[in-house]
């Protein structure tokens, strides 16, 4: 039905980067004239091997994409994982659980290796708010994991009572609310602090009544839960942008940066972990309400918020060629001078080892005629001198 026809310059970045030179310089001696059409299967094959160089390069850099994505990936899996699990409510309390133990671990981890009681009694009621109910002398004798499961027993069990409490101080403010006839509200906003901040938790008013305030107490652990993990997920996206900037510079060292790279993620992800859990149960055993009045329950409107300027895509981090070349570029251009090309004029033709020159003795006057090879290290000296023919 019909065919099409390309035509490639021979000073196109495809022939320029991985074309071959003699090719151009082969058609210069040919006389061809330029913007005259070349077909050729010899053009038709270099034009085949740089374009298989080419994909073989972007082969390579979608690769390498690829492996720091899979990083990125594994981690972004977890966290939506919990994220789900708030947000459904169905294994919830079994993360807050797991959540408690694992900081009660840390707690009692980091303070035995250092034996300091002290300190181990100061994080129990900064994240608990609860007294040690282990004594000096038997957390000097037991191991880690047995200090570790006493404290989980006891902060576990005084969160249930603390969330029943919460339930109960909150169900007759939520009871004036909804037998309040003017109010027609279907979702609420409760305020919860812990003292330093205040959280706002959005909830169905008919179920928390119904439920005498379970519901609330759900939608507190819920709410709180998701934004902790959506603001520490918001700035370890931010760090591991900077991390995978900043191990393209392992190259230098002669190091891989995607090793670095695993292994600062790891690092990194262990920490915002361990934060989460921290705030999260940090919160949870701190949170009351503020105060018992009805008026500061308000209904749960869509707010729409204004737009902003916000850049919505990223640019591709540069690998160390693409960074040296921009370094390089700015280097350029920073000086805003035109660049001056000084020529070099030598005052005598360059000189051959093996031709044959005449030199003269300074203080003697004899001449002799020797390879230049031979006479170079007699000039060095200032004995003799070249002499022109």
């Amino acid at each position: 039905p019909g065919s099409s026809q390309f035509y490639v310059s021979l000073e196109d970045n495809l022939m320029r980067l991985f074309g071959s030179d003699r090719v151009a310089k082969m058609m210069d001696k040919m006389g061809l004239e330029e913007g005259e059409v070349i077909q050729h299967s010899m053009m038709t094959k270099s034009i085949e091997r740089a374009q298989k160089k080419v994909e073989e390069n972007n082969f390579g850099v979608r690769k390498r994409l690829l492996e720091y994505d899979d990083v990125m990936n594994a981690q972004r899996e977890v966290v939506y994982k919990r994220r789900r699990h708030a947000l459904q409510g169905e294994r919830l309390k079994v993360d807050i659980a797991n959540m408690v133990y694992d900081t009660c671990e840390v707690i009692a981890d980091t303070n035995k290796a250092a034996n300091d009681y002290k300190n181990f009694e100061f994080e129990l009621i900064k994240y608990f708010s609860i007294t040690s109910p282990i004594s000096e002398a038997d957390f000097s004798k037991m191991g880690v994991l047995e200090i570790a499961n006493q404290i989980y027993s006891s902060t576990y069990k005084h969160y249930q009572e603390k969330m029943e409490r919460n339930a109960a101080t909150a169900f007759p403010v939520i009871k004036k609310v909804y037998e309040d006839n003017s109010n027609k509200f279907e979702r609420i906003v409760v305020p919860f602090t812990d003292g330093i901040k205040t959280l706002n938790v959005v909830t169905n008013l008919q179920e928390a009544y119904e439920s005498g305030g379970k519901q609330l107490v759900n939608d507190f652990e819920k709410n709180i839960t998701l934004a902790i993990i959506d603001d520490a997920w918001k700035t370890h996206l931010r760090k591991m942008d900077e991390l995978k900037q900043s191990v393209q510079l392992a190259v230098h060292e002669q190091k891989d940066p995607l090793l670095i790279y695993k292994f600062e993620a790891f690092e990194l992800f262990k920490g915002m972990i361990d934060k989460v859990n921290r705030e999260v149960v940090s919160f949870l055993y701190k949170g009351e309400l503020p105060s018992g009045n009805p008026n500061e329950i308000q209904e749960a409107r869509n707010v729409r918020r204004p737009k902003e300027n916000l850049q919505t895509s990223k640019e591709e981090i540069p690998n160390s060629d693409e960074l040296a070349a921009q370094n390089r570029a700015a280097g350029q251009t920073q000086g805003q001078r035109p660049q001056v090309t000084e020529t070099i004029v030598r005052e005598r033709p360059k000189i051959g080892r093996n031709e044959r020159v005449t030199i003269k003795n300074v203080m003697s006057g004899e001449s002799k005629t020797v390879k230049y090879k031979q006479a170079e290290p007699l000039i060095d000296k200032g004995d003799w001198v070249l002499t022109e023919d």
